[in-house]
């Protein structure tokens, strides 16, 4: 599959809410993924599938996702970047909240090799 064709599949499972199928299907197994800052118990990098996954089931295990928008994709050469905005609960606080982000995948060989988020770290 061509960047492009990557990047359109990863937006429709997302929307669909698989986005485990998403990750089993369209990262690479040395896939590394990046946050703009470490979740609690997580380093901010996550090299491998396996960790990316562990990292993606933390975060679902703790919050509740109202609603969400997905924007994009945007390709260049051989990368893409989707827009994200999130009404989630945090369920270990209770606190709810509107999150925004935006996210750069990195394609190679036909599977997402890396994905880099960026969003605000303050407040």
């Amino acid at each position: 599959m061509t960047t492009f064709e990557i990047a359109k599949k990863y937006v429709e499972l997302c929307r669909a809410q698989q986005n485990h199928a998403a990750l089993e299907t369209l990262f690479s197994p040395d896939a590394v993924s990046v946050e703009a800052a470490a979740m609690p118990g997580m380093p901010a990098e996550s090299k491998g599938l396996k960790a990316i996954v562990e990292k993606s089931k933390q975060w679902q295990a703790n919050h509740e996702v109202h609603g969400a928008k997905l924007e994009g994709p945007w390709p260049n050469g051989n990368r893409f970047v989707v827009r994200f905005s999130y009404d989630v609960t945090n369920k270990p606080s209770g606190q709810r909240f509107q999150m925004e982000e935006a996210a750069l995948f990195t394609v190679d060989n036909g599977k997402i090799v890396r994905e880099e988020f960026f969003y605000s770290t303050e407040g």
